[in-house]
């Protein structure tokens, strides 16, 4: 029995443009709100935001991707090829 694969279209990928720009949204506006709050020395917000916001992003790609439909497995995988040369070094 094989089983269908249905490929994301345009609507899935404009919700998952839409999902990481409001993923980037909400982090920062949490990150500012803790700032604001006292909570976070300058430090720390400069540390969050080069180490931390970059880690969080990746984290909200791959769960979007997975429950829209980019997520891949083993049976996705083709072999690569390389082709030969057609002139082999020296052999001329």
């Amino acid at each position: 029995m094989t089983t269908l694969k249905v490929v994301p279209g345009a609507n899935a990928r404009q919700a998952f443009r839409f999902g990481i720009a409001a993923a980037a949204i909400v982090g920062l506006v949490g990150v500012g709100a803790l700032y604001w709050a006292g909570l976070m020395t300058p430090t720390l917000l400069g540390f969050t935001l080069v180490l931390c916001f970059p880690v969080y992003l990746v984290f909200a790609a791959s769960i979007l991707s997975v429950w829209l439909g980019f997520d891949k497995d083993a049976t996705d995988l083709r072999p690569v090829y390389r082709e030969r040369e057609q002139h082999e070094r020296g052999a001329d």
